[in-house]
């Protein structure tokens, strides 16, 4: 077996290599530098559109070289699952723009969950994470599905590290990146840290708006941004350089149905939060269908078409979503809008050839 330094060596080397953007939107690679203590500083690329997203790392949770390949290692390690069978990467698929494609995830044993994966980059910008924003960090939320008994199954996350224990390259590289034996806080901690070298910036709409190039979206799109900030009212939730007021809103979704999820309302008990969900970035959209929570729109058409005519009324509804009356021309123009919004800075990304023995 490689000792950690080599095995490490290797992974972080290629790893590297795929870390930097293409394109002149990029105006620092990803790279790493020596510096104090164990591992490196690792820096997260510039990309045009976005705010510098090193400066949203948490203090008490630096990145390095090292943290950041464990990280990419735990998230694709079907080990990390009761039975095998499943990894973080099952339900963010990194061909997908880091969601599976479903409306609703399946889990261990073929179980499915209530909820859509939301895609999982930009989550380095994020506060609350989740559909119903139950975790308070990106830390908290990477080491959350593994005790979900229709995710990876754990009874609880004793379970989960006594099982990773057994593996000896894990112990190995846990003492290298934090110095001591595997804590599950270790775990979020590298997870949390993979995840947030998932970017999504340097779009058509970026190209256009920040860069000043008139040819980088399309005649219907530049109409669809104009209707974006104006009649269709989206910017009233999806705003910021990361299309998301990063708040929690009754959209009505659910509500035609007999089983309405109470969504934030199970985390705060507020009655203002019953059937309210956090506020997605739009930002890959065009590559993650289906839509909403419970991933009941199949296509960008039907989501213009839902808010055009104002959501489903219910007690709990957001005072802000009211029926639009976009024409049909319009609502095609804010399709167009929102493909645009397709970038990069996650496509790099790919999971190990190899894992610790």
């Amino acid at each position: 077996m490689n000792t950690p330094t080599s095995y490490f060596s290797l992974l972080i080397g290629s790893f590297l290599a795929l870390s930097g953007v293409g394109g002149s939107g990029v105006s620092q690679l990803a790279h790493a530098e020596a510096g104090p203590g164990s591992g490196t500083d690792y820096k997260l690329p510039q990309i045009q559109g976005l705010e510098d997203p090193n400066t949203f790392v948490p203090a008490d949770n630096p990145l390095t070289a090292k943290k950041v390949e464990l990280g990419r290692l735990l998230f694709f390690d079907k080990r990390l699952s009761k039975n095998d069978t499943i990894a973080c990467a099952s339900c963010h698929l990194p061909g997908n723009g880091f969601t599976d494609g479903k409306a609703v995830s399946t889990g261990i044993n073929g179980l499915k969950g209530g909820r859509s994966a939301p895609p999982s980059f930009n989550r380095v910008f994020s506060k609350a994470q989740f559909w119903d924003g139950r975790a308070e960090t990106l830390e908290e939320q990477s080491i959350g599905p593994f005790v979900s008994p229709v995710e990876h199954g754990f009874n609880n996350h004793d379970e989960m590290i006594v099982k990773m224990k057994k593996i000896p390259g894990y112990r190995k590289l846990f003492q290298e990146v934090f110095g001591r034996e595997i804590v599950i806080e270790d775990v979020g901690k590298a997870i949390a840290s993979f995840q947030r070298t998932k970017l999504s910036g340097n779009s058509a709409v970026d190209k256009f708006d920040v860069g000043g190039d008139e040819k980088a979206l399309s005649e219907s799109a530049k109409r669809g941004l104009e209707l974006f900030r104006g009649k269709a009212r989206c910017t009233r939730c999806h705003s910021g350089f990361n299309f998301t007021d990063e708040k929690f809103h009754n959209l009505g979704i659910g509500w035609d149905t007999n089983t309405v999820d109470l969504g934030r309302y199970m985390v705060t008990k507020n009655p203002e939060d019953i059937g309210a969900f956090k506020t997605p970035t739009l930002r890959e959209i065009g590559r993650t269908a289906p839509y909403m929570h419970d991933g009941r729109f199949k296509t960008l058409e039907d989501v213009v078409k839902f808010y055009n005519q104002g959501g489903i009324k219910n007690p709990h509804q957001d005072n802000t979503i009211i029926p639009l009356e976009l024409t049909e021309q319009e609502q095609q123009d804010v399709v167009a809008l929102l493909k645009s919004l397709n970038g990069e800075g996650w496509q790099q990304v790919t999971g190990p050839k190899t894992f610790p023995k």
